[in-house]
């Protein structure tokens, strides 16, 4: 298994991936080429997971900004992540992941953010976002899937407000 950078050949391949693995939905796929089309893409942290050749994972992770009356912080969103259905359950995801935090930390990212499965997310040490004063607004989401992960000690004291996801995420 290869984890690497995406690279401007990957994209049709990265797109047909996100459809196949959200169900032949165009959602995901066109969430992915709204992002790099925005200056809220890290093209470092678009991820892919090459197996023989074939891309069969993708993470993504964009900026966003946790605002508050007096200030904005940029932090790191993860969404989307893809792994093909054929080849789900094998460790892609944790690989994409854990590669992806890594970046995360040498680009000095406070925290990472994101809406998840509850189970599977605090394997990798997200924990829920509420408790620490973080906030989400813009579309309804239990405390149990907004998540963060704290990759600066001490952010959590630092950062509060509301995750304000960008207009990408939102067709705009």
């Amino acid at each position: 298994m290869n984890i690497r950078t995406e690279l401007q050949q990957d994209y049709e391949l990265v797109l047909q991936l996100n459809y196949e693995a959200f169900g032949n939905r165009d959602d995901e796929a066109e969430l992915v080429n709204r992002i790099r089309r925005s200056d809220r893409f890290v093209p470092e942290l678009s991820i892919v997971a090459e197996q023989n050749g074939e891309i069969v994972g993708h993470l993504l992770l964009s900026k966003a900004d946790v605002v508050n009356e007096n200030t904005k912080h940029e932090v790191i969103v993860l969404a989307p992540i893809a792994v093909s259905p054929r080849l789900q359950k094998q460790g892609i995801g944790r690989l994409l992941i854990e590669e992806g935090m890594k970046r995360c930390q040498v680009l000095q990212v406070p925290l990472v953010l994101l809406i998840g499965h509850p189970s599977y997310y605090p394997k990798f040490g997200f924990r829920p976002a509420r408790p620490f004063g973080l906030e989400l607004k813009q579309f309804p989401a239990s405390d149990d899937v907004f998540m963060v992960l704290e990759l600066r000690d001490g952010a959590l004291n630092d950062i509060q407000g509301e995750l304000v996801y960008p207009a990408v995420f939102f067709g705009g």
